[in-house]
């Protein structure tokens, strides 16, 4: 029993603990460092700006006597050493004054730990998965507020609050902390149920996939999760195996489905295998939909805000899934996701996995018919 209670008790403690050392009152002085891979941009950043900077995490290694420190290619072309290794062409770059060099973007996490600052003002040329979102998810995990220039808010998620004309602050936690405790309550409760009741279900699955056709019985893929990481995805096989092709493209028009393949994505069962990614923490119930790695490129391209949808994990179902709007149409897609992000509560997401279950019941009853 002692035991029962120490880990209820922790269970509430611990992320208490963690959301006050988050929003603990910061002295009277706020430190502020800036992040980026611009140069320029950084320059312009201290420049133009009241704020006080501390000093500056960038790709560009200077050397001891305050320069940087270009080395030459067989072709005698200037490069400059980067600190994650490698070198690129150099370009010349303004002299950042009165402003100290804290060190590379590949040892930030150490950066971090030793200054620790209260905010970070990010200088990136682009928003970029690797560099831009990589540098979001260690801030965040340090508790970091981050801003940045007022041309990158329409590629981020942003709440307007920021006192400095020229910059926005970066809205990493657009959910309330009890939001989040309750969600992953009921995402974990959600996943351990349904992988217990469903696993006749997906026993019986797995033998119609490997009767149907050869291959394996689950296909993973790569999905982008929160703040642009990855992880795998596993979903029963519903396609005879074939290099995948990452321009959307409707379930009507693909010829590589199997027989079991369309009856498992009628009634939507092949989604079954992601209750273990809920479980896990990966994936939530209720979030934007998790999209391939790869596809995600084209979208990009074709809606440049699409990295809004990296700022809270992804989701099983979601707004987007039940108002019947893919990938085919991201602009439309986005915009619910976008709004599912602005509106999230508890509620929200019990009303979104009731419409849900009715649709999969309907789809069912419709195919059975």
């Amino acid at each position: 029993m002692m035991l029962v209670l120490m880990t209820l008790g922790l269970l509430v403690l611990l992320p208490a603990w963690h959301v006050l050392i988050r929003n603990q009152k910061r002295g009277a002085t706020e430190s502020v460092i800036i992040i980026g891979d611009d140069l320029e941009k950084i320059s312009a950043i201290n420049n133009n700006s009241e704020i006080d900077f501390i000093g500056y995490v960038s790709l560009n290694i200077r050397s001891q006597d305050g320069h940087k420190n270009p080395e030459t290619t067989s072709e005698s072309t200037p490069v400059a050493t980067f600190t994650d290794g490698g070198t690129t062409s150099l370009v010349p770059q303004p002299e950042i004054d009165n402003l100290d060099y804290l060190g590379g973007l590949s040892r930030l996490h150490e950066t971090l730990l030793s200054y620790d600052p209260d905010t970070a003002v990010l200088a990136f040329s682009q928003t970029d998965r690797e560099e831009f979102f990589g540098v979001l998810n260690t801030c965040y995990n340090h508790g970091v507020t981050t801003k940045a220039h007022r041309e990158l808010g329409d590629n981020i998620l942003t709440c307007d609050t920021s006192k400095y004309e020229d910059l926005v602050d970066i809205n990493l936690e657009p959910w309330d902390w009890q939001d989040r405790m309750i969600k992953r309550v009921f995402d974990m409760s959600f996943a351990a149920t349904g992988l217990l009741v469903f696993s006749p279900l997906m026993i019986a699955i797995a033998i119609a996939i490997k009767v149907d056709s050869p291959g394996p019985i689950f296909y993973v893929q790569e999905r982008t999760s929160a703040f642009g990481g990855t992880f795998s995805v596993y979903k029963f096989r519903t396609m005879i195996p074939e290099t995948e092709d990452p321009t959307p493209i409707d379930d009507e028009e693909n010829d590589r489905i199997t027989r079991v393949g369309r009856i498992l994505r009628d009634t939507h069962v092949d989604e079954i295998p992601q209750l273990w990614a809920i479980f896990t923490g990966k994936m939530s119930v209720v979030g934007p939909r998790a999209a391939w790695t790869d596809e995600e490129k084209e979208l990009q391209k074709r809606v440049g805000d699409w990295q809004k949808r990296w700022f809270v994990k992804p989701g099983l179902t979601g707004l987007a899934q039940i108002n019947e709007a893919s990938s085919t149409n991201p602009k439309q897609k986005l915009g619910y996701d976008v709004e599912y992000i602005r509106r999230q509560s508890f509620p929200l997401d019990m009303q979104i996995i009731v419409k849900q279950v009715y649709k999969v019941i309907n789809d069912a009853l419709d195919y059975s018919a």
